[in-house]
């Protein structure tokens, strides 16, 4: 039996299992330990004695459990409990994360008659705690002041203390850095005290700004992280200090636009220098059609073939701090995306730094799907991607409702399609992905993207982000997986680009079923379609 395998079927459908449980349990136990837990409304005592059974437990008819494979097989499985699932089937308020009530301490001290200097006094996990809760303006500026030196040259006009680090340079005075990001990171904070603190160019460190989209209803910095995790630097497109951006219901299409417009043209520019083709002048942003112009001439370049780089992109919305200091999300709240260039390849070393022994592949998580299409191909004889696409369009229900949708699609023009994947990974999941044509031909990167497929491509990511925020998401992280930029797509490699958005939720932090890539859900994935739909027609 084949242990790693996909929910894809060259028939264009979708498998599955059901798990329907009996089952024995052998009583192992010495004695029982009865004790009371409490007394009910007629203070009658309430045992533990249930806990205790004489004889073998016989569970008759346990809930059946739908084991679903990943459509990739790298990202493990997926688990749904009928019982749980049934009744979202029937409520779809249950598919909905509530909205934070009101907090502001400031008021209840004044309610009170006590002084709001008492915040200064509270213990740090409150701090935080607060910091991250509260909606309250008043509250926030107090603990901003508290977290570091601000400087007021004017009633709106607020900057940082500066002194000497212990190399020379000078650093902000920040009194408590995680209280400090914590505030700066709250949507209730004003703007004014965003901008000071973590928004005006220069507030988060050296970066050097190299690219940037200016316009009247967006503006948005690029910039450039040298000392990256990513090696050769990673690009950071960050909303601009008079274009203030923590929410996604305060995000425009023409936002995402820009955001999406300076990954493209950062992209393309790296693999024209590389090429030697000719850019237009420098200082100034790419127009749509030089845009396009500059990605066919690199595409039609006999010296692609020697590009084995991949493009790398992924963003993170939305920031929390636990109390208890514990970093939940994001680096800050302010939208942002990144990008960079992943290598083909690494020199090889096997003790030591001095001499090489090789060369060994460069990690891209789109190999990953590259991997996949070949080993079904070898086994079915069969593309994935286009069986992937066909099982998608003709999606049935596994509980066999037919008073139901069973459409798993959210959203879809004639280039792309944003959808539900059958086997979620986060409880939330969405993806997105081109439309495979008649010929099997489609986009397997952002250099095979026409602008016509990019703008459909940015709509629809703007889309995922409205129907998940509407439903009460806070937190989404959002990652793109793409095919080598020398791998033309071929009669054995149709790899389609695919975007996956993944939120965080709070009953859902992580553990040990997801260390294993067991992938726990409540809902059957048509019905969280299905919310998703309702969400965006109230857009």
């Amino acid at each position: 039996m084949n242990r790693i395998e996909s929910t894809v079927t060259p028939e264009g459908t979708f498998k599955y299992g059901i798990h329907k449980p009996a089952y024995t349990v052998t009583n192992l136990r010495s004695k029982p330990v009865i004790d009371i837990l409490g007394w009910d409304l007629a203070d009658a005592v309430i045992d533990n004695r249930r806990n205790y059974p004489e004889q073998d437990v016989n569970v008759e008819s346990a809930d059946w459990i739908y084991e679903i494979p990943n459509p990739l097989p790298f990202k493990g499985r997926t688990f749904i409990d009928k019982v749980w699932a049934d009744a979202s089937a029937d409520n779809y308020e249950r598919i909905r994360i509530s909205t934070p009530e009101p907090v502001s301490l400031s008021s209840t001290l004044t309610s009170e008659n006590i002084d709001s200097s008492l915040i200064d006094k509270l213990p740090r996990p409150l701090l935080l705690a607060l910091a991250t809760g509260s909606t309250d303006s008043e509250d926030l500026i107090r603990l901003a002041h508290l977290s570091c030196e601000i400087v007021k040259t004017g009633p709106d006009s607020l900057g940082l203390r500066y002194k000497p680090h212990s190399k020379g340079h000078l650093r902000a005075v920040i009194h408590d850095h995680q209280l400090f990001e914590a505030i700066a990171n709250n949507p209730h904070l004003p703007d004014r005290y965003k901008i000071a603190m973590v928004i005006r160019p220069g507030a988060q460190g050296n970066s050097e700004i190299v690219g940037e989209w200016p316009g009247d209803t967006s503006h948005i910095y690029e910039y450039l992280r040298q000392n990256s995790y990513i090696p050769g630097g990673h690009y950071a497109a960050n909303m601009a200090e008079d274009a203030v951006r923590y929410a996604i219901d305060h995000l425009g299409s023409h936002d995402i636009k820009g955001l999406r417009h300076l990954y493209y043209q950062r992209t393309f520019v790296r693999l024209a220098t590389f090429l030697n083709l000719p850019l237009p002048e420098k200082g100034r942003l790419l127009t749509e059609e030089e845009l396009e112009k500059l990605r066919q001439d690199i595409w039609q370049h006999e010296g692609l073939r020697m590009v084995s780089s991949a493009t790398l992109w992924g963003w993170n919305f939305g920031f929390d701090y636990a109390p208890s200091g514990y970093r939940l999300h994001a680096s800050h709240q302010q939208i942002h995306q990144q990008y960079a260039m992943v290598d083909g390849s690494v020199a090889e070393y096997r003790g030591g730094s001095l001499h090489s022994t090789g060369e060994m592949s460069a990690y891209c998580c789109g190999d990953l799907v590259t991997e996949v299409i070949e080993q079904y191909h070898n086994r079915y004889k069969s593309h994935f991607f286009p069986d992937y696409q066909q099982a998608i369009f003709t999606n049935r229900r596994m509980d066999e409702r037919t008073d139901l949708s069973a459409d798993l699609i959210v959203h879809r023009d004639e280039r792309v399609i944003l959808f539900v994947p059958k086997a979620q990974t986060s409880q939330w999941e969405l993806q997105l992905m081109p439309v495979i044509a008649s010929d099997n031909s489609c986009p397997g990167n952002i250099l095979e993207c026409d602008t016509a497929t990019r703008q459909s491509l940015d709509v629809a990511i703007l889309k995922a982000q409205q129907a998940l925020a509407g439903l009460g998401a806070q937190m989404v992280t959002s990652i793109e997986y793409s095919k080598r930029l020398n791998q033309r797509q071929s009669e054995n490699l149709i790899q389609p680009l695919l975007y996956a958005f993944l939120p965080r939720l709070p009953e859902s932090p992580g553990a040990f079923s997801e260390a294993q890539l067991r992938f726990i859900n409540g809902h059957y994935p048509e019905d969280f379609a299905a919310v998703c739909r309702q969400q965006l027609k109230q857009l």
